[in-house]
């Protein structure tokens, strides 16, 4: 059974950080490129963060460039996003996701910034 566990949301402040952690299990790990996408009520599903199988090539979302880094551990089977200068804008339920897997999905980890 395939199954993607995400977490380490939760509630900041703006200016504050947090780190998403995203565990794979039910398929090879290593042999897929990984992705984040957020999604906020109402709005579509949007890419964040995208990086390669070995982790030598990322790309950003303009809206998170300089803010987030996507990075991964395939000995641990684990995607990561760094998420630093957090803003209420990116309040969304954050979901890993592997290239060419487009009906793979976890449950999401929800990322809430407010004063």
């Amino acid at each position: 059974q395939v199954q993607l566990v995400e977490s380490g949301g939760g509630l900041v402040q703006p200016g504050g950080s947090l780190r998403l952690s995203c565990v794979a299990s039910g398929f090879t790990f290593r042999y897929y490129a990984w992705s984040w996408y957020r999604q906020a009520p109402g709005k579509e599903r949007e890419l964040v963060a995208a990086i390669t199988t070995a982790g030598g090539i990322t790309n950003y979302a303009d809206s998170v460039k300089g803010r987030f880094t996507i990075s991964r551990d395939n000995a641990k089977n684990t995607l990561y996003l760094q998420m630093n200068s957090l803003k209420p804008e990116d309040t969304a339920v954050y979901y890993c996701n592997a290239r060419g897997r487009p009906d793979t999905w976890g449950q999401g980890t929800q990322v809430t910034v407010s004063s």
